[in-house]
Parts: structure tokens; sequence; C-alpha cells
């Protein structure tokens, strides 16, 4: 049996970045689990530390929703709506 054509299926690379960033925030909650299991025992400098890494985090996805990283569809995929 002779196969004709491409057998790979086309990905469109949104997927691929919706499973990093997944990672990357399920990977934030992972390491702020011991801070929030022991927060009285830490001091302020462990509290600021967390909050300058929360800041990091939020810098970079408030860049990503910024320039349009996660805009799935352009204006010609749209539905139409009858006027």
């Amino acid at each position: 049996m002779d196969l004709a054509g491409q057998t790979r299926a086309p990905f469109s690379i949104a997927y691929y970045l919706v499973g990093i960033l997944f990672l990357v925030f399920y990977l934030e909650v992972i390491l702020l689990y011991p801070l929030a299991v022991t927060l009285y025992e830490v001091s302020a400098y462990g509290f600021w530390t967390a909050m300058a890494f929360f800041g990091v985090l939020t810098l970079g996805f408030v860049f990503e929703i910024g320039s349009g990283a996660l805009h799935f569809t352009d204006q010609r995929s749209s539905v139409q709506r009858p006027s």
C-alpha cells in the first residue's frame, strides 16, 4: 500500500505556547507552596523575595498579553455577524 502526500497534520504553535505557560505557572505554585506552609516562620526577607518572584512572573505575563502572544486568531478567521 503506497501512501501519497504528507501524513503529518499541521499543528499551531499556539498549542505549544499554552502548554509552556501552563508549566510555568504550575511550577510557580509548586515553588510557592513551601512559603505558604511556613509563612509565619519566614522573615521579612523571605516575604519580599517571594513578592519579587511574583512580580517578575506578573511582568512576564503582562508582556505576553501586551505583545499579542496569546491571541490565537486573526481577523480573517473571525465569525462575520450579519448586519
